[in-house]
């Protein structure tokens, strides 16, 4: 099963579990975000993407500058270990890993989630790339790329014992949308996906299509 195939049923079972008033709110927010537009200003295909500097889960600092010196890379942002969305997402690039290898192209992950907490992601989900800790949604803010979540879904995910502030480290309730970027060995995006919609990724077959061409 593919991970868009995988995402789908994921989906179609939080809409029957979920109570549908609540539901109905949630799939609004998401709306919301949509019909602003966010990834309007995100970074396109043919722009150079910003360089970071954030610690992996070990608190070692990796740069995107780096990370170019040895090939290409696929940069993708994540909500948090929390987001069930998020935890197929990461399994499904893991899989690709050896693909990965032999095209020559590293891969990480970018999320606001703390470096202990995103320890607890990598392990849980056995990932055996480096998943990078963006404090606070900054180089997501950069790339335009973070949004705060409404009221309406702060109390939603209070009530289900999620706790932001937690994974996070902070009171800002802001996250990341999912987005992906494949770039070359200068920086250059030669692929960007970049939705508002939590609940669709990149599928990683994509990915490999894009650096095979």
């Amino acid at each position: 099963m593919s991970l868009t195939e995988q995402l789908l049923q994921k989906k179609q079972e939080g809409a029957a579990k979920i109570p549908k008033e609540i539901y109905a709110q949630m799939t609004k927010a998401t709306q919301d975000l949509v019909d602003n537009h966010i990834s309007a200003k995100a970074p396109k295909k043919g722009d150079t993407l910003l360089n970071f500097s954030l610690p992996n889960s070990q608190k070692e600092t990796i740069s995107l500058s780096n990370i170019l010196s040895k090939g290409k890379a696929v940069i993708s942002f994540y909500r948090g270990g929390w987001c069930p969305y998020c935890n197929l997402e990461l399994q499904a690039l893991n899989n690709i890993l050896p693909q990965l290898k032999e095209l020559n192209t590293s891969l990480v992950a970018i999320t606001p989630e703390t470096p202990d907490n995103s320890l607890t992601t990598s392990e849980k989900n056995n990932i055996e790339f480096d998943i990078l800790t963006d404090f606070d949604n900054s180089y997501a803010k950069e790339l335009n790329l973070a949004f705060e979540l409404s009221d309406e879904i702060k109390t939603i995910y209070n009530n289900f014992n999620l706790n932001i502030e937690k994974h996070n480290g902070n009171t800002d309730y802001e996250l990341p949308i999912p987005a992906t970027f494949v770039v070359d060995t200068n920086g250059v995006i030669l692929y960007a996906y970049t939705p508002e919609d939590y609940t669709t990724r990149l599928d990683p077959e994509v990915i490999l299509e894009v650096l095979n061409k």
